[in-house]
């Protein structure tokens, strides 16, 4: 979709962003979020996304620019232009918190899981 050159009116824009926010906060599992997210993006919008919560995880992970390039066919520059934004943009901090939070959990579960398996 094409955006258009004229601009919307900022306070209908302001209600527009903050419905959208109110329903992304809304959304509860994660197949609801790949519904929202299949329907609204494009492919190729959804797959840029994608590979920037990924190439920010792989830096945050520690992982070099060759093997981030490998593993995601991303450009040196693409990973660059993301690579400073992990500490300066609270969404990214946010988004890896989150995954973070996750790992954690999983580690957590997977231990458990095993001590229970031995009993």
């Amino acid at each position: 979709m094409r955006t258009s050159k004229k601009s919307v009116n900022q306070n209908l824009k302001k209600q527009i962003h903050q419905l959208l926010y109110q329903v992304v906060a809304d959304i509860k599992t994660p197949d609801e979020v790949k519904t929202f997210l299949e329907d609204f993006l494009s492919k190729e919008e959804l797959e840029v996304v994608t590979r920037r919560l990924a190439v920010a995880y792989f830096v945050n992970k520690g992982k070099s620019y060759g093997e981030i390039k490998n593993l995601l066919t991303v450009s040196s520059t693409t990973i660059a232009s993301i690579a400073p934004q992990i500490e300066k943009r609270p969404g990214y901090q946010l988004a890896l918190k989150k995954i973070q939070a996750e790992e954690w959990a999983q580690g957590w579960a997977n231990k458990i899981g095993g001590l229970l398996k031995r009993k």
